[in-house]
């Protein structure tokens, strides 16, 4: 999964640009979701967005994602779970100081971001709050994509 995570973020401009197409589609699914009830639904889609987002980010079900504020680079990964930048021991290489065979997640967000033509590590992440945990982050997008349109859950 290392291998596919690496690639997500050497692809990050062309993830985001397929994201921003879905974007639409997302938004037009709150009021079939609200009709159908978001807790219902949370079991299902959280059985099909745990391997794909586990599979391209390695992903950590935390149900608070950023991926598009860290370059495709999930900060879960950080073996510290550090959330708002890299720690004080980034090897010269970018290696990370605990696992040193892996490459700091935190150098990961800087490089895609780049690529996505974004900041990584802007926007001050609150702490997870880990009773979230498993849930499905895509359902919390297409919510707040759907009410910020005036749609009212």
């Amino acid at each position: 999964m290392y291998a596919a995570r690496r690639w997500s973020v050497r692809h990050a401009k062309g993830l985001a640009r397929l994201y921003a197409a879905f974007e639409g589609l997302i938004r037009h699914l709150h009021p079939l979701c609200a009709r159908i009830g978001y807790g219902r639904l949370e079991r299902p889609v959280a059985a099909v967005e745990r391997p794909v987002k586990a599979f391209l980010f390695d992903c950590r079900m935390c149900g608070q994602c950023v991926l598009s504020e860290t370059g495709l680079s999930c900060p879960m990964n950080c073996p510290k779970e550090l959330r708002n930048g890299p720690c004080g021991g980034v090897r010269p290489d970018g290696g990370c100081e605990v696992k040193p065979e892996m490459r700091c997640v935190w150098v990961e967000a800087w490089e895609g971001a780049k690529r996505m033509d974004a900041a990584p590590g802007l926007v001050l992440q609150a702490p997870v709050d880990n009773s979230l945990a498993g849930r499905s982050s895509w359902l919390r997008a297409v919510r707040a994509l759907g009410t910020a349109g005036g749609d009212q859950p």
